[in-house]
């Protein structure tokens, strides 16, 4: 390629939040830019850079001559190379200590160009809304047009962005330790456009706080603060799956573009040419094997995502819960899903269920959804877990944790027929009954043919032309491109 043709390219700076499902969905959206003629620089924080490259491989993060992988430092002290960093911790980093590397990468790249015309100079920033505090400054500082993605649902980005009105209502911060057990969170909040029916405790957790300088609460709130001054949010999601949300939405913000979901399109690019996965552990691909091996339909997944953990009894209950339904299950239990130490299974649960389980640390989840054999997800609610099992036609038991787990888990049971919800405190004979339920009930069955009509519409909306593949197009070339 000639140095004109490299200046002309657009050029998209891609900066994810720094944790793993934030990372996995924006680098699926930079491979669809990619793919329509972008030069991509994806940027990590050096932590997670380091860890790539463990987990892939030392040649995992070369890139392509067009879509490079650069690092800024995240300002936290090191810790343990395979575990998620401190949430707080980060949010307070990302508030005082990235506008200025980040503004030095861009003035790199804006050098580089100039020097050696192997790459062009920066022409947007695609950046996650939850780095927006310091991203649109950026963006002004180098006069770029900028697009926020929120990798989360459309009704958990409308829970966010209702958190100033709910603080100035006085229903959060919450008064003192007791809102936590009298019942206060199952207030219903009515005021929500495009929402009906929600609870205080639906809403993303961050506000179940007593301190009004919580750093979580406020970083969160701060998050969509300047929403309406980006040129475009943009949302993992699907016209069809949240209708009235976006509607609201649309009336709220200058432009909301829902481009779900991502993996749709990717599989109709016959073969990307960056080969890299998007997983910061080593996968294990022996799953895959073992499932060949069990009927259709036939096995749970179970797998509560990148960061949740949970005590060692809870561990335990979910594991004679699934032991006592009597059928088969592969489970992942990440190194770190124990608060404080190994997640140890009992002899005799090894010994009751090693014939009809697997137990592994990572897996690739996505190919796992979509294995003939896969019958349910018992799931976290995680917002990408939850999209690529509507979109494997999957249903689900919701066991939410925290952040926009317990708004997904709401609309999957609620709003969609898909799932079913585990309570907080988990006994194992509610997990056998529902594990049961979802793989051989009544109800099991009604979900699954509801997941089916979603897995359908999905494909519909990353169709030729479906609203997704409408709306990547205008953002490409309306937004990005400023193509009139």
């Amino acid at each position: 390629m000639g140095s004109k043709e490299v200046a002309s390219k657009p050029h998209a700076v891609c900066i994810p939040l720094p944790v793993q499902s934030h990372i996995k969905a924006m680098l699926k959206f930079a491979k669809l830019l990619h793919h329509r003629g972008f030069h991509i620089t994806f940027v990590n924080t050096e932590f997670n850079h380091e860890r790539f490259l463990k987990s892939l491989g030392l040649n995992s993060l070369d890139g392509l001559p067009d879509f490079r992988f650069e690092a800024i430092p995240d300002s936290l002290p090191d810790s343990n190379e395979d575990t998620t960093q401190d949430g707080t911790l980060l949010c307070e980093s990302i508030r005082n200590n990235f506008l200025a590397p980040f503004h030095v990468l861009l003035a790199k790249l804006n050098n580089d160009a100039i020097e050696t015309s192997s790459n062009p100079p920066v022409t947007c920033i695609v950046s996650d809304g939850f780095m927006s505090t310091f991203t649109i400054i950026a963006a002004e500082e180098i006069g770029a047009p900028i697009v926020l993605f929120y990798t989360i649902a459309a009704c958990s980005f409308m829970g966010i962005k209702q958190f100033r009105a709910v603080a100035e209502k006085g229903l959060a911060p919450l008064k003192d330790e007791s809102c936590f057990t009298n019942g206060y969170l199952d207030t219903v909040i009515d005021w929500i456009p495009g929402m009906r029916d929600i609870r205080l405790r639906d809403l993303p957790t961050f506000l179940r706080t007593t301190n009004p300088d919580d750093i979580k609460f406020n970083f969160i709130m701060e998050a969509t603060d300047r929403a309406h001054e980006a040129s475009a949010v943009v949302l993992h999601t699907f016209d069809a799956l949240e209708s009235d949300v976006l509607e609201a939405l649309s009336s709220m913000l200058p432009c909301v573009c829902t481009v779900g979901p991502l993996q749709l399109h990717l599989n109709q690019i016959p073969e990307h040419a960056l080969k890299m996965g998007y997983s910061l552990w080593k996968e294990e691909t022996e799953c895959l094997e073992w499932l060949n091996t069990k009927a259709p339909n036939s096995v749970v997944y179970v797998n509560f995502g990148s960061i949740a953990v949970m005590t060692p009894e809870r561990l335990v209950e979910f594991g004679w819960g699934l032991a006592n339904s009597k059928l088969p299950f592969f489970w992942v239990i990440r190194p770190d899903l124990v608060i404080g130490e190994s997640a140890i299974l009992p002899p005799e649960f090894v010994a009751e269920t090693k014939e009809r389980s697997l137990i592994a640390g990572w897996c690739p989840q996505e190919q796992v959804l979509n294995h003939p054999s896969v019958g349910g997800f018992l799931t976290h609610s995680g917002w990408n877990s939850t999209v690529e099992s509507l979109t494997a036609g999957v249903p689900m038991l919701c066991w939410p944790i925290f952040a926009d787990q317990q708004m997904d888990c709401r609309y999957t049971c609620n709003e969609w027929g898909i799932g079913m919800e585990i309570s907080n405190d988990v006994k194992r004979d509610e997990v056998e009954k529902l594990v049961k339920e979802l793989m051989e009930g009544e109800k099991g069955k009604k979900m699954k043919n509801k997941v089916m009509e979603w897995k359908k519409l999905a494909e519909e909306a990353t169709g030729p032309h479906g609203s997704s593949s409408t709306n990547l197009d205008n953002l490409v070339n309306q937004v990005l491109l400023r193509k009139s």
